[in-house]
């Protein structure tokens, strides 16, 4: 287990990387997403809102996570990154499990800002580290391949957390040694959590490569990486900003689904947990490797922006479908509609972390692809299941009218990328092209 540089990791270890960075992906995820199948019985039990329901989902999580980003990132420039996401694993995951002792509004919402600082260690250090273990024309396929995390997670918790609130009466209640009397929906942070512990030490089993530029005797001040962010403003804030308005849908929707299937076609929580996580984990799973493959193959003809022009493609194939899908009047209806949401949802993640990793100079790449993820959590945590939650409770007036308020989000928040991503290819294309001079020299 030893934390050596690999010099000349084989084609068969940097995939062995990606998937156990993928497990790790899949742990947080879960994690995060639990909450989604939980909100009727932690609503009832805690005496809680749908708007204080969305902070446990946004907020509360994105807290600490926003702003240890970039420090984090800081370390991983130079620091072993490996080291640094086995700890963050095993933190959110303790922080997970403590979920089942939380017994008011304000302990849950201190768990979950746990669950967020663990997390803050994940993103930058793991595209940074894979981004060494592979070369650009292969890079976005890997990253996607790390993405599925992300839907193999979401999906596993919304199957897991509809199961175990359907399998449990909502009265009942489980003495757990040490722990004491938890109700159902706190035996799933344990359930969940726990076993990230196993995933961090698996973590260890990963060898540090050899960084594409070497390491500085001594780390450029942070001054000079908010310079060359201020040098390439146009780009930063249009890359950020546009796959921020994309992931704040993605996350509301994440995050509500269940809860407009069970409001609008009175489906259980297992039945509309199935349906969530097996649309997240089939095709969510195929769209997010289809994303990189398709921007690898821009990239490889010479188109640069490759990364964008996926994330453009997204984000018009959700503007029509997810603003369909809360509108129809059948429940088969949504579904088919809910099937292409999940394509055009997943296929830019990949491409989006290959485009960060790609217009920040090697030194820097950690502190780039945090200052992104600053701004992608920043908004799409705090907007993503708020915004729903504020249409739905000052604006309608009715828990059931959730399915006009993801509507409205959607559209507005696809506009906002798409004119994003118009007005960032030409900057994207520049920085890029200086980037690569800065490298050869």
């Amino acid at each position: 287990m030893s934390a050596a540089p690999s010099r000349t990791p084989s084609t068969r270890y940097a995939w062995y990387v990606v998937a156990i960075l993928t497990l790790a992906n899949i742990s947080a995820n879960i994690d995060q997403f639990v909450l989604a199948l939980l909100v009727g019985p932690i609503k009832r039990d805690l005496g809680i809102t749908d708007v204080q329901m969305s902070y446990l989902g946004g907020p509360a999580f994105a807290l600490f996570y926003v702003i240890l980003g970039l420090p984090i990132a800081r370390i991983a420039d130079r620091a072993n990154r490996r080291n640094l996401i086995a700890g963050g694993v095993a933190l959110w995951s303790v922080f997970t499990a403590a979920g089942a002792v939380a017994r008011t509004f304000v302990q849950l919402f201190f768990t979950r800002v746990g669950v967020g600082i663990g997390e803050a260690t994940l993103y930058a250090p793991s595209v940074s580290l894979l981004s060494d273990y592979f070369p650009r024309e292969k890079r976005a396929r890997a990253l996607s391949v790390y993405s599925l995390g992300i839907f193999l997670g979401a999906g596993a918790s919304y199957v897991i957390g509809g199961w175990v609130v359907g399998r449990l009466t909502v009265n009942e209640i489980w003495t757990v040694p040490i722990i004491g009397a938890i109700r159902p929906w706190q035996t799933v942070f344990l359930v969940v959590g726990l076993p990230g512990v196993a995933v961090a030490l698996a973590l260890l089993t990963v060898r540090e490569p050899v960084r594409e530029q070497a390491v500085p005797a001594v780390q450029p001040p942070l001054s000079e990486f908010l310079r060359y962010v201020w040098a390439n403003r146009r780009t930063f804030g249009t890359l950020s900003f546009a796959f921020a308005s994309s992931a704040m849908v993605n996350v509301g929707i994440a995050f509500w689904l269940a809860q407009f299937l069970i409001r609008t076609y009175g489906l259980t929580a297992p039945q509309a947990g199935r349906i969530q996580g097996l649309l997240t984990m089939s095709i969510g799973t195929f769209a997010v490797i289809g994303g990189g493959w398709v921007s690898d193959w821009f990239v490889k003809r010479g188109r640069v922006d490759g990364p964008l022009r996926v994330g453009m493609i997204g984000a018009a194939g959700m503007l029509v479908a997810a603003t369909a899908y809360p509108l129809m009047p059948s429940l088969t209806l949504t579904i088919v509609w809910l099937a292409v949401v999940n394509v055009f949802a997943a296929l830019p993640f990949g491409a989006a972390w290959a485009a960060a990793s790609e217009i920040v100079p090697a030194p820097l790449r950690a502190q780039g692809v945090a200052l992104y993820f600053f701004v992608i959590s920043l908004v799409s945590r705090t907007l993503g299941p708020s915004s729903v939650a504020w249409l739905t409770e000052y604006v309608f007036h009715n828990d059931a009218k959730v399915g006009y308020s993801l509507a409205i989000v959607n559209v507005v928040g696809m506009c906002v990328a798409l004119t994003l991503f118009a007005f960032g290819l030409p900057a994207y294309r520049k920085t890029v092209a200086a980037r690569d001079v800065q490298a050869a020299s």
